[in-house]
């Protein structure tokens, strides 16, 4: 036990591998120290027993934390704060390696990006340490610097901030010698007094740097950064620019380094990914490659997907890709992520050589066997010679394939056979892991509904940051979770611990519960039918009539069961729609009585009419005055306390002082903010897209499609894109209402909306067949959409058909 307030990380408490935060990222548990960090709705001390009792031993955790002798075998080190012992542990284990290059990596945007793609420059002659995913943050910093090992040669570290004084902190731990700024754009604006001071900010991360890398296009970078004491090496068309741009002819850029001449070419076509290339070409020219060995390795790079992607596969089964790079902390996310899709599906795992990591590669891949393991795998696929030769190193049922052709053949002539399994696709890019997802993903429909559980958390964050510690969180997954697919967000919720879930009918409550959902459900439209089927998978139906109430007395007559039936009781307050008025307060009450026994009141709820809208505050104000009084007499007659709660997604951020004992967001969670109050904290969660099947040019005066409403101004190109009504693009957008964007650009519909697809205008556009086409997304909201066409974001979610495919995805 420790009290000190200064500590000696170079006691054996310190050695370890893993520095925890989150219970259930827990892999190898003899190698593991948890920090018991507090967040808004949760104390980390809350976990030490789930971790005890998996065979955690080392703890840091608070000095108000009074429970540690229930842990016999267990040692504590008890601290004023755990987030800074975190830090200063990272820090101590950074100076251990005070000649490694370190290269630290700020800005607005871009930051993983550039982080991989120089990564995948450098690794292939360096071995390289960088940030998991994008762990930029207070927290996620520090979980990447304990990663540097004595092997490292190089290490690639991001640092993100999103207010004032977080940057000295990152600084410290990162203690970078080469400084990497990408840009500056509005990315927590909101959060500084103005961009100068954001702009300050970021820059202490290079106060101590030998080296500072950026573009001398932007003045404003420049100003700040000239300040600093490290030599600055910029690239630009600016003429002081040490890199300097001379000229771009398609993906030909002509370079000035040095009075010389150089050519290279940018495997891009916009403007984004060529500034984040660029970024590349200026670290590698000021490590001294020569721009042919440049030239050759920018090759490699590709628009990454930066992101785990999960999606529907073949014979029942469901694939994760991962294959845009491979090292031990990647596959570690990535088996984490795999546990988060908690179906009771096998575990298979499809892996190629790791090209990086422990120079004995015995000791490599027996590490890779003991992740295996304490992720459950049940069967594995090795690609690559490495693996081939490391077999025996892999203790499960396990087969070798020498490379991805050998595999792809043996999928093709079902020699390998996949059945209702959970597949994870972890491969160096080099393997085109691509390859074989294509033979494994379901075939259906080329437009996809795209789901960023990422910003499904962000969301969810934020609307739990509005709340006081001891409200509960219902989300509502009804109607396909708004669109996003029932289990699949179900799975994410549940694992970011929210109360209840909500869903309109029984049979989507069976549903979850197959897929291994636990968390508590309410169905909001039961039917007496469904009675047992809800006791048996333990559903708690919303009771809102006297109808309802006696068939549930009848059913209980019969049940046999000695546990309480759990039901939430609807009140009727001025939605008028379901539910128990005031006036049927003492009926209700008395048929309660008789089934007291049997029955137990979880919650009591009511529906608010206008709670989005400023016009109806009294009367949503009389609402709530109403269902306090009618509440406050139910649990008066049952004798105990129950879940009250009245406020949806627009209530959260309107009326927070009547939150109750529990909250039920909805569409908040998607990102649409109703109120439009909030609306810039919130990230897009669904993006709809769809692909060009054919191009045709069109003379003036020719109609296009059914009743030759679409009619040719003037020449013009247009494109046939894969979505219709059928698919849930109402025929409402026809004929110039709805718009779509291809490569960056607005591309109005012409004619009228078919069943299976929608014709649009092209004609200054430069796109080609199989070109992706936003339907809804970050640049074209939902919101605009509704607004269109006179109606509301939920219709436009909820509209998106089942036989449109969903793909969920984590970014990198």
């Amino acid at each position: 036990m420790s009290t000190n307030t200064s500590i000696d990380f170079s006691s054996s408490f310190w050695n370890a591998k893993y520095l925890l935060i989150d219970s259930r990222m827990l892999t190898a548990p003899s190698q593991t120290i948890f920090f018991a960090l507090n967040g808004p709705k949760r104390e980390g001390s809350e976990f030490i027993r789930e971790l005890y009792d998996k065979g955690v031993r080392k703890f840091v955790v608070t000095v108000d934390f009074d429970k540690g002798y229930l842990y016999k075998e267990a040692t504590f080190v008890y601290v004023e704060n755990t987030l800074q012992t975190l830090q200063e542990v990272t820090k101590y284990h950074r100076e251990l390696f005070p000649d490694l290059p370190v290269i630290g990596i700020t800005g607005s945007n871009a930051k993983t990006i550039i982080k991989e793609w120089l990564y995948t420059l450098l690794e292939v002659d360096k071995n390289v340490v960088k940030s998991p995913k994008s762990y930029n943050s207070q927290i996620g910093v520090p979980l990447s610097v304990w990663q540097i090992d004595k092997k490292h040669e190089l290490g690639i570290f991001e640092a993100g901030i999103s207010k004032v004084d977080e940057m000295k902190n990152l600084q410290r731990i990162i203690l970078p010698t080469i400084g990497l700024f990408t840009n500056l754009g509005s990315a927590h604006d909101k959060l500084f007094d103005n961009r100068t001071q954001k702009l300050h900010e970021k820059g202490f991360l290079f106060d101590e740097c030998q080296t500072i890398i950026y573009c001398r296009d932007h003045e404003d970078i420049h100003e700040e950064l000239r300040q600093k004491k490290g030599e600055l090496f910029h690239w630009g068309v600016h003429q002081e620019a040490a890199l300097r741009i001379e000229e771009i002819e398609n993906q030909l850029v002509f370079l000035n380094f040095k009075g010389n001449k150089h050519q290279i070419t940018i495997p891009f076509n916009d403007e984004a990914s060529f500034e984040n290339a660029m970024h590349c070409v200026a670290v590698l020219t000021y490590l001294g490659y020569s721009f042919k060995e440049i030239n050759s390795r920018l090759s490699f790079l590709k628009s990454l997907p930066m992101r785990l992607e999960r999606k529907e596969g073949i014979n029942g089964t469901v694939l994760i890709n991962d294959f845009y790079n491979n090292d031990l902390g990647g596959l570690q996310i990535a088996l984490s992520f795999m546990g988060q899709n908690q179906e009771n599906l096998p575990k298979t795992l499809i892996l190629s050589d790791l090209l990086q990591g422990h120079n004995d590669k015995t000791i490599l891949y027996q590490k890779i066997n003991e992740l295996i393991h304490e992720h459950e795998i049940e069967r594995f696929i090795g690609v690559g010679n490495h693996l081939s030769q490391h077999q025996n190193d892999i203790t499960i049922d396990s087969q070798f394939f020498d490379n991805t052709s050998e595999l792809k053949n043996a999928i093709r002539k079902q020699e390998i056979t996949f059945n209702k399994e959970m597949i994870l696709l972890k491969g160096a890019r080099q393997y085109e892991f691509e390859k074989i997802a294509a033979l494994l993903q379901r075939k259906i429909h080329s437009t996809r509904l795209e789901i960023n559980l990422d910003a499904v958390v962000h969301n969810l964050m934020f609307y739990k940051a509005q709340l006081q510690p001891s409200t509960k969180v219902m989300v509502m997954v009804k109607a396909l979770g708004y669109g996003s697919g029932k289990h699949e967000l179900a799975h994410t919720l549940q694992y970011h611990l929210v109360d209840y879930l909500g869903v309109a009918f029984a049979d989507e409550g069976v549903e979850l519960r197959e897929n291994g959902i636990r968390t508590p459900i309410m169905v909001l439209t039961p039917s007496p039918d469904s009675f047992e089927t809800m006791r048996r998978f333990q559903l708690e139906p919303e009771i809102y009539n006297l109808e309802m109430l006696e068939a549930l007395e009848d059913f209980l007559e019969e049940d046999e069961n000695d546990t309480p039936f759990a039901i939430q009781i609807n009140i009727d307050t001025g939605m008028h729609r379901l539910g128990f008025t005031a006036a049927e307060l003492p009926i209700l009450l008395e048929k309660l009585g008789k089934i007291a026994s049997k029955v137990k009141v979880t919650g009591v709820f009511t529906h608010l009419a206008g709670a989005d809208e400023e016009q109806h505050n009294n009367y949503t104000l009389n609402q709530v005055k109403e269902f306090d009084k009618v509440a406050a007499s139910i649990e008066d007659f049952l004798g105990y306390k129950v879940i009250k709660h009245c406020l949806n997604s627009a209530g959260i951020v309107r009326f927070p002082e009547h939150q109750m004992d529990m909250v039920r967001l909805g569409i908040g969670l998607h990102g649409i903010e109703v109120n439009h109050i909030k609306q810039d904290d919130l990230q897009t969660v669904a993006t709809l897209k769809s692909v060009i099947a054919q191009i045709k040019t069109i003379k003036k005066g020719e109609t296009i499609g059914y009743g030759r409403k679409g009619v040719a101004s003037k020449d013009m190109k247009i494109a046939t894109i894969g979505i219709g009504y059928a698919d849930g693009f109402n025929r409402h957008f026809s004929n110039g209402v709805g718009k779509m964007i291809i490569n960056g650009k607005i591309a109005p519909v012409i004619g009228n909306v078919c069943m299976d697809m929608s014709m649009v205008d092209i004609t200054d556009i430069n796109a080609v067949v199989g070109d992706d086409v936003v339907i809804f997304g970050e640049d074209l909201s939902i919101t605009q959409l509704a607004k269109a066409i006179d109606t509301i974001p939920y219709e436009i979610l909820t509209s998106v058909s089942s036989r449109v495919k969903r793909v969920y995805y984590m970014e990198g």
